[in-house]
């Protein structure tokens, strides 16, 4: 599994960010969203992460620049993600879909991003 941490960019902002590999989706805290378009789902679910369980009942398209590089996904607004390795609060966690479909790819041993696709 590929984790990789570093801040993206939405509207103007920056966000701590958890690429990972291990999580099919991603998700945004709601100061991501905030003042943005948000839609509400309408069939909304449950999800496990970060150790507790989570109602998704909203989603965001996220319009984000990564390294610079724009890119654009779905995403659903949680409450809290949960903490880094370093306790940082992670604000964005990047799923493996959105890694696939922009292609990105983690360099775990080196702690990067590969952005050549």
């Amino acid at each position: 599994m590929g984790r990789i941490r570093k801040n993206i960019v939405v509207n103007g902002n920056k966000f701590w960010t958890l690429f990972d590999t291990g999580s099919r989706n991603t998700y945004v805290v709601k100061a991501v969203a905030e003042g943005l378009n948000i839609s509400q789902i309408s069939s909304p679910r449950k999800v496990s992460l970060g150790g507790k369980e989570h109602i998704l009942n909203k989603g965001f398209f996220l319009q984000a620049k990564v390294e610079g590089y724009p890119v654009e996904i779905d995403s659903y607004i949680i409450d809290e993600i949960g903490y880094d390795k370093n306790k940082k609060n992670i604000e964005v966690l990047f799923g493996a879909l959105a890694m696939q479909k922009w292609g990105i790819r983690p360099v775990p041993d080196e702690e990067r991003l590969d952005m050549s696709n």
